[in-house]
């Protein structure tokens, strides 16, 4: 950053994401009932400092990733619980550029494994018809398959 660059440093990958993924770790885990956890949990999980997952967890609540308990003060004290674009961001559910990547790897994986050359044949004609539609219309069908509609296209 110059002195001229108006930007601010990035705080989503060095910071917020690696928390989120350890929110999401514990929320996911089933090991205490989905019972609220304490923000200190998240600490280790996130290999940051305290300041840097209360920094954290702030700007997640604000944006509306995570469910959080607060004290009278204000202070975040506990996470209840995390929205479906977290439960996406921190790879625990699908998305569509994530599945159309698997698509891809599966037609080629089968292609490779394929028992007959006609089989071998028509797997690589698929992947390469796949990768001819190309990842924004791949992610929009994916996009359909994942969420259960198809978006009109403009």
């Amino acid at each position: 950053m110059t002195p001229l660059d108006p930007s601010l440093p990035d705080t989503w990958f060095t910071r917020d994401l690696p928390v989120l993924r350890a929110i999401a770790r514990l929320v996911d885990e089933p090991k205490h009932g989905g019972a609220p956890y304490l923000l200190g949990s998240v600490v280790p999980g996130s290999g940051l400092a305290k300041a840097d997952v209360v920094a954290a967890a702030k700007a997640l609540a604000a944006a509306g990733y995570i469910e959080p308990l607060t004290n009278h003060a204000g202070d975040i004290v506990r996470i209840t619980g995390i929205s479906a674009e977290a439960r996406r961001l921190a790879g625990l559910w699908p998305t569509p550029q994530g599945e159309w990547e698997r698509l891809l790897e599966q037609a080629d994986l089968r292609a490779a494994n394929a028992p007959t050359d006609v089989e071998r044949d028509r797997w690589r004609a698929f992947a390469d018809a796949a990768r001819a539609v190309g990842p924004d219309a791949g992610a929009l069908l994916m996009q359909s398959l994942v969420g259960g509609y198809v978006p009109r296209a403009r």
